[in-house]
């Protein structure tokens, strides 16, 4: 390797530096670098300026990810840090995700209350996640979703200004920015997590191949295999940022087990199920799903 510094580059926001924090630390400890092998570039994603509405009317998750591809595109950096979950299913073909830290916890965890039994009749939970809010609403048809955008300080600080009565964060990014205090955990049988939460994925040129070997000494094997199953579940489905849809991968003893979930909007609606193979049980559920449910995905 020369001198030049590998360019590192992530969202500005808090947790994103947080994590490409942990991928940079990762890559010196493999390689036995100094901290000045490589400079963090960061950059504000349009995600991060919209706040006043509802992600998939903006332009989806593509606004997390569209100023870090340019920047790979035009050699400003050389890879990208990504939460895995933000990503969005289909990315250009040019591009490939070739690594991934080990999985931190999947889990959601509710602030504001001791669990969602707890919550008040009628009470307003604040999110943006369709998951989350048809989840919920299957859970508390009774519960008043409010739009909460924006990072975990800006969500937690809305919670304080009373403009909800709880939240739901992911265990995660709380417990990278060291706010492994805040909240309760929530169940994985109770809300399954979103496909792919709790990754933190790198991306780079596919055909960079001096970039991809220097970061396959950090992918780990088995989070990378069940992130990449629960992306491909989240593609036989064509879900998008729309889609309320949850899934989660384990390996057990080397073989794959996939659980997965479709709903309604209005959580009325929900098929779920488990497999070892994640088109398999995809297409099982949309085959199973009455009209109304199938008529979101596809």
């Amino acid at each position: 390797m020369t001198d030049t510094p590998l360019k590192l580059g992530t969202r500005a926001s808090p947790l994103a530096l947080a994590q490409a924090h942990l991928v940079r630390d990762a890559l010196l400890k493999a390689h036995g670098w100094s901290e000045s092998r490589i400079e963090i570039v960061a950059m504000t994603a349009s995600g991060d300026r919209i706040l006043d509405r509802p992600l998939a009317e903006v332009g989806g998750k593509a606004l997390w990810t569209k100023e870090l591809d340019r920047a790979l595109f035009e050699g400003d950096i050389d890879f990208a840090v990504h939460s895995m979950k933000d990503v969005e299913t289909l990315r250009p073909p040019e591009l490939a995700i070739v690594a991934m830290l080990p999985r931190a916890d999947v889990r959601d965890r509710l602030i504001g209350a001791s669990s969602i039994s707890a919550l008040p009749q009628g009470a307003r939970v604040g999110t943006s996640s369709p998951r989350r809010s048809a989840q919920l609403r299957r859970l508390r048809p009774d519960l008043n979703i409010v739009l909460f955008r924006g990072n975990v300080s800006t969500r937690l600080a809305k919670l304080e200004a009373g403009e909800a009565d709880a939240t739901l964060l992911a265990a995660a990014g709380l417990d990278r920015l060291g706010q492994q205090d805040v909240g309760v955990a929530i169940s994985e049988d109770e809300m399954l997590p979103a496909p792919a939460q709790g990754a933190v994925g790198i991306e780079t040129l596919g055909n960079n191949a001096r970039v991809r070997a220097l970061l396959d000494p950090i992918n780990h094997a088995d989070t990378f295999a069940c992130v990449m199953a629960e992306r491909a579940f989240l593609a036989t489905l064509s879900a998008d940022c729309h889609s309320p849809v949850a899934a989660q991968a384990r390996l057990v003893e080397g073989a794959l087990h996939i659980r997965g979930e479709i709903l309604t909007e209005d959580g009325a609606m929900r098929e779920h199920g488990a497999s070892d193979n994640p088109a398999t049980l995809a297409q099982a559920l949309l085959d199973r799903a009455p009209p109304r449910l199938r008529a979101i995905f596809g």
